[in-house]
């Protein structure tokens, strides 16, 4: 069966308003919520980034079935992840086992800030590697000492441990990524349709692990006004995953699609108020093998209009086409 799940997107909302959603969410009948990890939007048009962690804490308190899931944190700059580990057993205990910790290798829009430079994407990549076995012996419990060539941690323990070991999911673009992150990792992330991905995961990685995309959708009454609050806020996806994770800040942003289109935007991103138009947006990610799809909803003060929108129209049509 098909999971489908809702973004609590940090950059357009603030965390009052992001437990408000989570809550409104779940009403709506949506199975799974994610959480983006930011400490600046994509564009300043966006004007929100509170901490991912402190609002999810207060989302498993205003929430009780849906599961939770960070999309994504990176683990590997502005946290270190001994601190990754005790956060995501901490918000494991807390929403009741409901908790899955999503894992990247992080853009430059964001890590930044801790003054250590961006290292290439090989390097990435390795950093990566070395913070997901950190945090897998963490899970394991007991005391955990760990030198490797780029992180090193010295006895440490964490102290509460969820019954249930935190699931953890690693966002991958390719064949490279999936063949390092597969053996490790219980979930796939990825945010394009890519058959092969999914295939390739399959064959190195867990078998039935989930593939967890995401889409964004602009929902309005006013097909005009989706699409102009969709360039606004969204135009940033123009770039790819390979250009956005280097683009340092959101002035990077607004000068690298300075010349993307309201029609460009209109073609790659679900518009307006016909349920068929996302159905057929998500039906790709079907066909390719990715069993939880999240949407999200574009402009932080629609929110309502659109979880309303979810409940009566979006998630039965997007529910027919899955079975």
């Amino acid at each position: 069966m098909v999971g489908f799940g809702y973004t609590l997107m940090t950059e357009q909302a603030g965390p009052r308003e992001l437990v408000r959603h989570a809550a409104a969410a779940e009403d709506a009948g949506f199975d799974f919520e994610v959480m983006s990890d930011h400490y600046f939007p994509w564009l300043d048009e966006q004007g929100h980034a509170p901490n991912a962690w402190a609002t999810l804490g207060a989302v498993t308190q205003a929430t009780s079935r849906v599961e939770l899931m960070t999309y994504v944190t990176c683990p590997i700059m502005r946290y270190h992840p001994a601190v990754v580990a005790q956060q995501a057993a901490t918000v494991q205990l807390l929403s009741d086992n409901r908790f899955t910790l999503g894992l990247g290798a992080g853009e430059n829009l964001n890590e930044h800030v801790v003054g250590q430079g961006w290292p290439p994407v090989n390097v990435r990549h390795e950093m990566l590697v070395e913070a997901v076995e950190i945090i897998s012996a963490l899970f394991d419990g007991g005391y955990v000492n760990y030198a490797g060539d780029h992180f090193r941690v010295d006895s440490a323990k964490l102290w509460d441990l969820p019954d249930i070991r935190v699931p953890v999911a690693v966002a991958v673009s390719g064949d490279q990524s999936v063949h390092r992150f597969a053996p490790l990792t219980d979930a796939m992330i990825a945010v394009e349709p890519k058959p092969d991905l999914c295939a390739e995961w399959d064959r190195t990685g867990k078998p039935d692990a989930r593939k967890i995309a995401q889409l964004p959708v602009c929902w309005d009454d006013d097909r005009d006004a989706a699409i102009t609050r969709a360039h606004e806020q969204f135009r940033w996806f123009a770039g790819g995953w390979k250009v956005n994770a280097e683009l340092p800040g959101p002035s990077g942003f607004a000068a690298a699609t300075q010349f993307v289109t309201k029609d460009d935007v209109a073609e790659n991103i679900p518009c307006g108020n016909d349920p068929d138009a996302i159905v057929s947006a998500v039906k790709p990610f079907l066909d390719s093998g990715f069993t939880h799809i999240a949407l999200v909803g574009i402009g932080g003060d629609h929110q309502e209009p659109f979880l309303a929108a979810a409940k009566e129209r979006i998630l039965p049509a997007l529910r027919a086409a899955a079975s």
